[in-house]
This record gives C-alpha cells, sequence and structure tokens, in this order.
C-alpha cells in the first residue's frame, strides 16, 4: 500500500473530497455536524481561511479529514477537531498523522485549547488522543443517539498547548509538519 500525503483542502481536491464523505458508513456519518453528504458544504469551506481543514490522500484519493474549527467570543482560543478516517485504513496510524496535523494546525492559528468529542465506546480513538496528550474532561451520560436509537455517553478530551509544550516537544510534534 502507498504512502498518503496530508494536503490542505483546496477547490482541486472538493470533488474527491465530497466522494470520500460518501464513502463513510451511515453510523459514522452521524457524528458531523455538517451536512457533508451535500457538496455545498465542502465548497463552503474552500472560502474560509479561519478553520484549518486538510485532507490525507493516497493514490489520488482522499482516505482522511481533520479540521480544527476555531470557538467564537469568549471561546476564540478553543479550537474543536474533527477527524475522520476511510474505514478500511483505520488502525494503521493514519487518524494519529491526520490528528498530529490537525493539534500543530491548530497551534499555528493561535488557538491554546483543542477539544475532540469521542463516543465512550470508541476505546482506540480515545487512546489515540490521550497518546497525543488529551485529557478527559466531560463526560456526557446518553448524549449520542445511533441511528438504531442506542444512546452511549460522550466524551470531551482536551488538549491544552501550553500546558503540554514540553510533552509536544519529548515526542517530536514541536518540528514542523511536512
Amino acid at each position: 500500500m502507498s504512502e498518503h500525503s496530508i494536503v490542505a483542502v483546496t477547490a482541486a481536491r472538493a470533488e474527491s473530497l465530497w466522494a470520500f464523505f460518501q464513502r463513510i458508513p451511515e453510523g459514522d456519518r452521524t457524528f458531523f455536524k455538517e451536512p457533508v453528504l451535500g457538496i455545498h458544504t465542502v465548497h463552503a469551506w474552500l472560502g474560509g481561511a479561519d478553520a484549518p481543514r486538510y485532507i490525507a490522500v493516497r493514490d489520488d484519493d482522499v482516505v482522511g479529514y481533520v479540521a480544527v474549527i476555531p470557538g467564537v467570543g469568549w471561546s476564540s482560543h478553543v479550537g474543536e477537531m474533527r477527524l475522520v478516517v476511510d474505514p478500511q485504513l483505520r488502525r494503521q496510524g493514519l487518524g494519529h498523522g491526520l490528528a498530529r496535523h490537525g493539534l500543530m494546525a491548530s497551534l499555528d492559528h493561535g488557538l491554546t485549547k483543542v477539544v475532540v468529542e469521542v463516543v465512550s465506546d470508541q476505546t482506540s480513538t480515545v487512546a489515540l488522543f490521550t497518546g497525543l496528550g488529551f485529557v478527559a474532561e466531560a463526560l456526557l451520560e446518553d448524549h449520542v443517539r445511533a441511528a438504531d436509537g442506542r444512546l452511549s455517553d460522550l466524551i470531551v478530551l482536551a488538549h491544552r498547548a501550553t500546558d503540554n509544550w514540553q510533552l509536544l516537544a519529548a515526542i517530536g510534534l514541536d518540528e514542523p509538519l511536512d
């Protein structure tokens, strides 16, 4: 399997990104906060430089996506990370690379705190983020309803850049991204 590269979302890749979202199972799409099945959503992202958005590309196909959506007003120092990886490529390190890229992009955009929401039973995803220095900040019981009606808890994990910079340096995350 060939390597992937992580690049900014551009107009040239809009159709590929949209096609990627079409491949994501419905159960995973329930966690998106935007209507990603509409190509208009992807095109709307192209005009906004305020939210860093990146894709992982392998053999000209989009195989992953990460965005850090900045808060507004009194939360303008906080960003929410949204990450999704092609189901066929999960547990191969691609999510780690995208999360790392999103974290560094958030620091480049002046954010000092990044949060991510994870369903509590997604233990590998929780482990991915805690391995990058995120810590559990909130547990919202029965907060997520799956398509079948089953309720799950939601964990809010947070990364405080100012508190974790020494950790980032220790594990090599303070180095420039490709």
